[in-house]
Order: C-alpha cells, then sequence, then structure tokens
C-alpha cells in the first residue's frame, strides 16, 4: 500500500518524465496531489436548451451530433475539429483545439453533455474547447490548474488512481473534533471535493478541508507559542509609579491596559512574547518605554530595533529627554554612526554601561554583545524579516519580546499570522491630538488645494504633498516627486520653503532633510512613501496624496498617520482622477479606524497582495480564505485549544496523523 509521502512518480501512470511535469505544479508527492483541489467545477447537471443560451454565457447542453467532425490545418502544430449539434431547440457550432483523440471518439448521430462558453456569432451560436461527456455522465467535474504536459483527464485519473492506492480510512482530525463540528471524514470529503455528486456534498467537503486547513495552521502555531515560553527574569514594577511621573501627558485607559497585560507576563519568570497592535498614534512608544524603564529599573538591559534611521534616531530622542534625570543610559546605534564610537558603544554595552540601547539592524549583526539583556522590542514589526527578528531575540537567554505595529491586520487574519504571540490592542488615541479631515477631489481641483496649503503654511503650520514615484516617467503618467519638486520650486510654491525627499537618498541627506523640516526650515515637503514610518512632526498639518488609487487602504492610512499628530486641526487630500477607485477612497475619508480599513483592504485586495512580501512566513493557503473564511478560523482556534487543553503534546492515538502534519508544518516554519 502507497502512503501520503510516497513519491508521485511511483503511482500508477506517472513514471519520470510526467513525474517531473507535475512537480511544475508542485505535487511531488501523492498526499500532494490528492490535497491538489480543483479550481473551479463544471456543472454537467444543470442543462440548458440551446434556444434560451446567450453571448457570453456559461452553459451546458445536452446534444446529437448532426455533422461530419471535419478536420481543418490552419498552421503548424494547429488543428482544429468542428461539428454541428442539435437539442431540437436550435443548432451550436463545436471546435475543438488541438485534440485528435477526444475528436475520434465522438461518433455522428450520438448525443453528448457539452459544458463551455456561448459566443455569438452571425446568426449562429457557437462553442470552442468545451468539456465533453457522455449522455448520461452528468453532475460536477473537477478542473484543476494545469501546466504544459498535464490534461484535466490525465488528473481526474491519476487522483481517482490516488484515492484508491493509498490508505484514505486515518483521518488527520481526530473523532471528537469531527463529532463536535459536524465534520465529514476523510475517505468521504476527499472523494466529494475532487469528484462530487451533487453541490450540497462538496459543500460539506471544501468545509471540512478549511476547516483541517486552519485547524492544523492554528495547532502548530499554538505549540510553538508554547515553545517560546522560556524562563526569562521577572521584572520589578514597582518602579511604575515613578515612570508615569516623568511622562508630560496622561495615559489613556488602552495604554495602561496593555502595560498591565505585559506586566503579568514580565512578572511571571517565563519569556513575555506579546504584539502591541495600534493604530497610528494610539501611544505604543509610551507602553515600550514603561517596560524598558522598569527593565533597567530592575538591573536588566533593553533593546528597540526600527526599521528606518530616522525613526530610530527619534525614539532615542524620546527616550534620552524623557530618561534623562532618572540615571537611565540611552544610546543610538545606527549605520551612520562613525566606526570609533560602534566600538565604544559596544564595549559600554558588553559591560553593562548601557541600559537601553536604540537602532536599526545595525544592532543584531554578531559583534553586538550585551551583558544582561532581559527585554527586545522591534518596531514596525513587518518591516523585518522572521530571520532579522529572531536575531535580536537570540541575544539573550529567554529574554522577553515585544513586537509593536502600527499598521492594523485584519482581526480574522491575526489569529493565523500572529498565531504565535499574545495579542494586545491599543483602540485609543491620546487626548489632545487634533482631528483629522479627508477629503477626496480630481486633478481639476489641484489649484484650488494649493491655496488651501499656502493658507495653512501662512499660519504657520506645514505640509507634505506625497507622489509615488521619484523620477519622471512619461508612459505611465505618473506624477514624479522630483519633477513635481522642480515645478512647485518655480511656480506655485516659489515663495515658500519647498524640500524634498525620497528613498533614493543616502541616510544622512535624509536625516538632514527631515531634521530641517522638524526645524521648521522647510515649509511644505514633496515626498515618496518614504515618510510612511514613524515621522512625527506636530507641526505638519496637511497631507496632499497625488495618485491616491495607487495605493492600498491600509497604506493610505498610514500615510495619513503623519498628521493630526499636534493639537491643531490638520486635512487629508486625496487627489485622482480615477472612478474606479471612487469606492475604495470613500473608505478612507469615512474612517480613521485602522482595523476597519484593513478589514475593507484585505476584502477588496485579497489576501495575497494585503500581505506583500509574506514577510510573516507563513505557509501558502490551498483551500481557505482569510476573509472569507472569517468563522471557520474562530472555530478551529477554539477547537485547537480544547484539544491542547486535553492533549498539549498530541501523543493519543486519535492525534497520531494530526501530530505528523503539524510536526511537518512546524519544520516549514523553522525554516523560513
Amino acid at each position: 500500500m502507497l502512503t501520503f509521502d510516497t513519491d508521485i512518480r511511483y503511482l500508477k501512470g506517472v513514471g519520470e518524465k510526467r513525474a517531473l511535469v507535475l512537480g511544475r505544479l508542485g505535487i511531488d508527492t501523492i498526499g500532494a496531489l490528492l490535497y491538489y483541489f480543483p479550481r473551479d467545477y463544471a456543472d454537467f447537471s444543470h442543462i440548458q436548451q440551446i434556444f434560451d443560451c446567450m453571448d457570453g454565457e456559461r452553459v451546458c447542453v445536452k446534444g446529437k451530433i448532426v455533422t461530419d467532425i471535419s478536420e481543418h490545418k490552419i498552421r503548424k502544430n494547429m488543428t482544429l475539429y468542428r461539428f454541428k449539434i442539435t437539442d431540437g431547440t436550435g443548432y451550436l457550432n463545436i471546435t475543438i483545439f488541438n485534440n485528435k483523440y477526444l475528436a475520434a471518439k465522438l461518433n455522428v448521430g450520438s448525443t453528448y453533455v457539452f459544458s463551455g462558453k456561448i459566443e455569438q456569432g452571425y446568426n449562429t451560436f457557437n462553442m470552442s474547447s468545451p468539456e465533453i461527456r457522455e449522455e448520461n455522465d452528468t453532475g460536477l467535474h473537477p478542473i484543476y490548474p494545469l501546466t504544459k504536459g498535464v490534461t484535466q483527464a490525465n488528473l481526474q485519473k491519476l487522483v481517482l488512481t490516488a484515492i484508491k492506492s493509498v490508505d484514505i480510512t486515518e483521518d488527520v482530525l481526530p473523532f471528537s473534533v469531527r463529532k463536535n463540528y459536524k465534520l465529514t471524514d476523510f475517505s468521504e470529503a476527499i472523494y466529494n471535493v475532487h469528484f462530487p455528486k451533487s453541490k450540497e456534498v462538496l459543500e460539506a467537503a471544501k468545509r471540512r478541508f478549511v476547516f483541517e486547513e486552519l485547524f492544523i495552521l492554528r495547532t502548530c502555531l499554538c505549540l510553538m507559542k508554547g515553545k517560546k515560553k522560556k524562563s526569562a527574569p521577572k521584572i520589578d514594577f514597582s518602579s511604575l509609579g515613578c515612570f508615569f511621573s516623568l511622562l508630560p501627558f496622561s495615559l489613556t485607559s488602552a495604554q495602561q491596559k496593555v502595560i498591565n497585560e505585559c506586566r503579568r507576563d514580565m512578572e511571571s519568570g517565563k519569556s513575555m512574547n506579546r504584539l502591541v497592535e495600534g493604530d497610528v498614534g494610539s501611544g505604543k512608544t509610551a507602553v515600550a518605554a514603561a517596560l524598558m524603564f522598569c527593565a533597567a529599573k530592575s538591573g536588566y538591559q533593553s533593546a528597540l530595533m526600527a526599521p528606518t534611521e530616522i525613526l530610530a534616531e527619534q525614539h532615542y530622542n524620546f527616550f534620552n529627554s524623557l530618561f534623562c534625570n532618572s540615571n537611565i543610559n540611552v544610546c543610538l546605534l545606527t549605520g551612520a554612526v562613525t566606526p570609533a564610537k560602534k566600538r565604544k558603544i559596544k564595549e559600554k554595552l558588553g559591560i553593562g554601561e548601557i541600559d537601553i540601547l536604540i537602532g536599526t539592524h545595525a544592532i543584531i549583526t554578531e559583534d553586538t554583545a550585551f551583558s544582561n539583556i532581559a527585554l527586545v522590542i522591534t518596531d514596525e514589526q513587518h518591516r523585518f524579516g522572521v530571520a532579522q527578528r529572531g536575531a535580536l531575540s537570540n541575544k539573550g537567554e529567554g529574554v522577553h519580546t515585544l513586537v509593536m505595529s502600527a499598521t492594523p491586520i485584519p482581526r480574522t487574519m491575526g489569529l493565523i499570522i500572529y498565531g504565535d504571540l499574545d495579542i494586545s490592542i491599543l483602540d485609543e488615541y491620546p487626548k489632545g491630538r487634533g482631528s483629522i479631515k479627508t477629503y477626496i477631489i480630481g486633478s481639476d481641483k489641484r489649484e484650488r488645494a494649493f491655496g488651501f496649503i499656502k493658507k495653512l503654511i501662512n499660519e504657520g503650520r506645514q505640509g507634505y504633498i506625497v507622489c509615488p514615484m521619484v523620477e519622471e516617467n512619461e508612459q505611465s503618467g505618473l506624477a514624479s516627486a522630483e519633477e513635481y519638486y522642480e515645478k512647485l520650486l518655480k511656480c506655485d510654491f516659489k515663495n515658500y520653503k519647498v524640500g524634498l525627499l525620497h528613498g533614493k537618498m543616502k541616510a544622512a541627506k535624509k536625516d538632514e532633510i527631515m531634521a530641517d523640516f522638524k526645524n521648521k526650515k522647510i515649509d511644505l515637503l514633496v515626498c515618496t512613501t518614504v515618510i510612511e514610518v514613524g515621522i512625527d512632526v506636530p507641526n505638519a498639518a496637511v497631507l496632499m496624496i497625488e495618485n491616491a488609487e495607487r495605493f492600498g487602504l491600509s497604506q493610505l492610512h498610514q500615510l495619513r498617520g503623519r498628521i493630526g499628530r499636534g493639537k491643531h486641526e490638520s486635512y487629508c487630500i486625496l487627489v485622482s482622477d480615477s472612478k474606479g477607485a471612487k469606492e475604495r477612497l470613500e473608505v478612507i475619508r469615512s474612517t480613521r479606524d485602522g482595523f476597519t480599513i484593513a478589514d475593507c483592504d484585505l476584502k477588496m485586495r485579497g489576501p495575497g497582495d494585503f500581505l506583500g512580501n509574506r514577510q510573516h512566513g507563513l505557509p501558502e493557503l490551498k483551500i481557505a480564505d482569510l476573509y472569507a473564511d472569517g468563522d471557520a478560523m474562530r472555530m478551529a482556534s477554539m477547537a485547537a485549544a480544547a484539544l491542547l487543553e486535553t492533549d498539549p503534546k498530541l501523543k493519543s492515538d486519535e492525534c497520531a496523523a494530526l501530530r505528523r502534519r503539524v510536526i511537518d508544518l512546524y519544520k516549514s516554519f523553522t525554516e523560513n
């Protein structure tokens, strides 16, 4: 008996040559073949009359072949086979491309079922490359993603052979889970997901496999979370009151709640592994400061890693100013620091003379060693790869880990993406922040917007104009930051101080420009999305984004977070002539709730686009949808938690198959 792990070449009908072709589809084992789910199904169960067919409609008709099957060689490697069918209500012209074998099987005078798209010609109906079945072979038939050298018939036959060749009675879902959530057994589901007799059995099979995929993932992530809970220093939070007295503002109730959640972790003697997820301007830095203050007062070191030098320096200035009279030594380590100064910082760090180290990637180099680090914090965690975040945590034994993100993740997706972390959410804005009004305008209103920006600058405010490109590109028609900057200098803002900032500039130049902007030496900053993360200029009260349709909703929300950081009312102006983007941009105009925006972004763009370059390290989902299957995700999470409560190491016999799958998945995580 073959197994799920058996190499695909050993399945009857495959062999070495076909195995190479199947490999291009990611099918290298029999198990991979069985879990290669159809992308769609040809529905041969609903027969439509030819007379009722409409142009462009995908239909299924039953008809008798009433003409000879003619062969037409139109060019090299292209042969057409044509014939006509009727069902008594009308005639339909059928064309088959390059399939002599199929054409030879068809008999004039016999009736078949044809599924395909109707194309209307001059007084004719046509159907090209239809799925063709015997007269009584109705129902649903799988349609798989293909590659050159594999046909639908090939794959269907191989899947059927695989089902008959392996033991499909063992189930990865324990009986108790199947019973509690009314899920189909594997043996029944695997057949019905490939060869369903009805839509009802197909839906039951798909529901089972969606649940299975999410359940295995959640089980693995829960176990990973457990493995991360190592012995760690107990941090004394008795100095927290002293920290509060240093703050020039009062913490929100949300900030106090999150600090208490972190406190419980850090006082437990087990390592904290927590995400603080908060909207732009919700006060994550103050939470980090509270934890680092208490760690320092407990005699331990802390490190905070930021994705850019601008943000690292901003954090350094905040912490250094806040702790200047607290006998806490704060230091900055970035790529811009001179080699001599770096050596001195690292020497002090190694002997414990530095309490808090703020920096960029420079703090995870091998020669950066701490004396007694107990807390590591990653800011804007989505900007770092899995390995980089791990390298920071590995700077000490059993350290407490906090990751912070100002990019709200839809709540349903957060269960999966951050499944190995405890999650704290900051859902409240600090008092004293100005409101933000958002407007959507066409390019014909640009001059009017310029007048409004000048009015604000004349009142003492500052502003940003964001362009999606750095250099001019005539073909795209997009606003270029450099070209835009030159135009404003010469024309619309020639009497104002205008600056230019983009990602291609050297770090020192970026820092110089941002310092000038913060010190009010620049009135208006023309820039790219380099300002998306962490730029804090409270006096900036207007943000104008050109070609706003080019940005995702969450990115627009991040950019908007650069204003409204002071006491002044602020204004976000989205410029777009795209009618198709109106609905998306209206979401930004109507709400400042980052989680609502993230949900809409996920719905409109899909999880693949939303997650971008997949820095999170998750495996591809084969059948589950992170947006559509939110309910299944919640149920799978509850089921995983309940199972691990009774069988924390999956040692029972009914969990044997599950344990193997979880181990395989865990290996894929550690390899990413």
